[in-house]
């Protein structure tokens, strides 16, 4: 049968270690087969952007904003160990998911990927928790520097008008560690609203939580941008369908979370969406199975696993082991990519292939074909088969063959 034709390209972000690898594998046994694939491709391995002083993530976020819909592989953020493994490094560069976000102002929506056969260490969650996690500013724009000696540090502001704002944070009389964050009114507003427009395009109740009793300032003025938004733009919406916006105390969310049935979108700040997202998805069986897409207010899309590289894997690749790593975020980053290309250029059957490649992924799991990260949690372990990563595709391939005849 002809290949699918596509007329605008996805921005392409290929990544690191193993899940590079698993990129190629994807593209080349359940993509390249099936459709002619346009794309514009960025390099953001981490000698790519250590190579470019980090100007080709700019780069690419850039042709996110032009192009529309993007697809990214995992990437390394170099830490201290990092810096050691990969020496020819000149600095520890930023993550790019981080500069990425920023450049979109998007915010991240991760939902998991459920299976009849893996049951989720909550037993009373019954549907998926979407995790909105903002996707600017906190800890990861932050300044932090440790003082060796005794000594005392302020915060100062000063306004293009020249008035000088000076707060004392704290006197300490031995060594410290410091750290300054911030985030911005537009990005918090952009935050709220996609908030809200995806929980109305979804029809799911929408949650938010932060530590406004602590934090009364910082944390407070999101509650009440939120507040604001909601009241002034979406209330009305949300009573015609019946939904629900419910903001609490993070400490207190959490146990609510507990003992929901799920279905519903847990909006959170930067930092808590990035710890709750790993929890929520590991709760309900693996990270490998968490989708994430950035969703910015002028309506670009980029699509990424929720997961890192993988990197105990691919040493043993590099040793020449197979390797049984997990694909399942990864081929739905590329569907997701594939059905919101389809869906923005009038092109049904590319967005149909998404979703029946999709059908066809899940088909294979539900039939006990996994890799071993799952096989070790599905509970009908009578009927079920590990298999290495490429056994895996192969299956989900002879499966989209089927459904295609």
């Amino acid at each position: 049968m002809p290949k699918i034709a596509m007329t605008t390209p996805i921005v392409e972000m290929d990544g690191d270690e193993m899940t590079r690898v698993l990129w190629r594998m994807i593209k080349d046994t359940l993509i390249l087969p099936y459709i002619e694939l346009k794309t514009d491709y960025y390099d953001l391995g981490l000698l790519s952007r250590n190579e470019t002083e980090d100007k080709i993530t700019a780069a690419a976020a850039e042709a996110n904003l032009r192009l529309g819909v993007g697809v990214k592989c995992a990437t390394i953020t170099p830490n201290k160990q990092r810096m050691e493994e990969y020496p020819q490094l000149t600095q520890m560069w930023k993550s790019p998911n981080g500069t990425i976000r920023a450049i979109l102002d998007g915010t991240v929506f991760r939902t998991p990927i459920i299976l009849d056969s893996i049951k989720p260490a909550v037993r009373s969650w019954e549907k998926p928790i979407t995790i909105a996690r903002h996707a600017y500013g906190d800890v990861y724009s932050g300044v932090e520097f440790f003082a060796d000696e005794p000594g005392s540090a302020s915060l100062v502001f000063r306004g293009r008008s020249g008035a000088e704002t000076i707060i004392p944070m704290q006197s300490n009389d031995c060594p410290a560690v410091w750290r300054g964050m911030h985030n911005k009114e537009s990005s918090i507003t952009s935050f709220a609203r996609a908030c809200f427009q995806y929980a109305i395009a979804t029809k799911q109740d929408l949650w938010f939580s932060t530590k406004d009793t602590i934090s009364k300032v910082y944390d407070g003025y999101f509650k009440d941008v939120f507040e604001r938004e909601f009241e002034s733009a979406y209330k009305q919406k949300f009573d015609e369908l019946g939904l629900t916006y419910f903001y609490t105390l993070i400490d207190d969310a959490v146990a609510r979370v507990m003992r929901s049935g799920g279905g519903f979108i847990w909006a959170l700040k930067n930092y808590d969406g990035d710890v709750m997202s790993d929890m929520v998805s590991t709760a309900f069986g693996s990270l490998a199975m968490m989708t994430s897409v950035l969703v910015s207010p002028n309506g670009q899309f980029e699509f990424e696993a929720a997961h890192g590289t993988v990197t105990r894997h691919y040493y043993r690749y590099l040793k020449g082991e197979q390797t049984s790593t997990n694909p399942m975020a990864t081929i739905f980053a590329w569907t997701g990519a594939l059905k919101k290309r389809g869906e923005l250029d009038g092109l049904a059957e590319l967005s149909g292939f998404g979703e029946r490649l999709e059908r066809a992924c899940l088909a294979t799991l539900n039939d006990g074909i996994m890799t071993k990260d799952l096989a070790l949690l599905a509970e009908r372990r009578v009927n079920v088969r590990a298999v290495s990563t490429q056994g895996f595709l192969d299956e989900a391939k002879s499966r989209l063959e089927s459904e295609r005849r």
